[in-house]
């Protein structure tokens, strides 16, 4: 039968606990968020094609295989979004001059207002959320989201290779 925590375990113990619940709605209300700007971005939009929407923005030209593989989702799926995103005027296909088969994906004009649009909105609500906030909080929370973002990249990558 395992020992019972001591004091210092078991307050730590609750603080991993309290990240985790935390996290947790922050995930949920960052997902409904996003299924939001999606369809801010485009009325038809699936609501996980927002991030998508904006690693091409990021990465672009990207090729379809460099984004199933950041965002740790099969081929399949981001064909079948790719897809859809092209369907509704938001990304183009060029081909990739390093491989002729393969194809690169970037924004369309259109594209690149409907999300600079969306993205406008998402900072000024964030603005609104944190305009109470000193400014040295906003950027210690800045900074502790990059260090965790971090770690999580880390943890994918290597999750990917296993």
């Amino acid at each position: 039968m395992p020992e019972p925590p001591d004091a210092a375990g078991a307050e730590e113990h609750a603080a991993f606990f309290e990240v985790e619940h935390e996290l947790g709605v922050l995930f949920r209300r960052a997902h409904a968020l996003s299924a939001h700007m999606g369809h801010r971005t485009h009325p038809e939009l699936e609501p996980g094609a927002y991030g998508l929407l904006v690693r091409i923005d990021r990465a672009a030209p990207v090729r379809p295989s460099d984004l199933a593989a950041y965002l740790g989702v099969g081929k399949a799926t981001i064909s079948r979004q790719v897809k859809m995103l092209d369907e509704l005027g938001l990304v183009d296909r060029k081909p990739d001059p390093l491989d002729r088969r393969a194809h690169l994906l970037v924004l369309t004009e259109e594209g690149r207002q409907r999300l600079g649009r969306a993205r406008g909105a998402r900072r000024q609500r964030l603005h609104m959320l944190l305009a109470a906030w000193p400014e040295e909080d906003v950027r210690l929370l800045a900074r502790m989201l990059r260090r965790f973002n971090a770690l999580t990249e880390t943890m994918t990558t290597a999750t990917r290779r296993v």
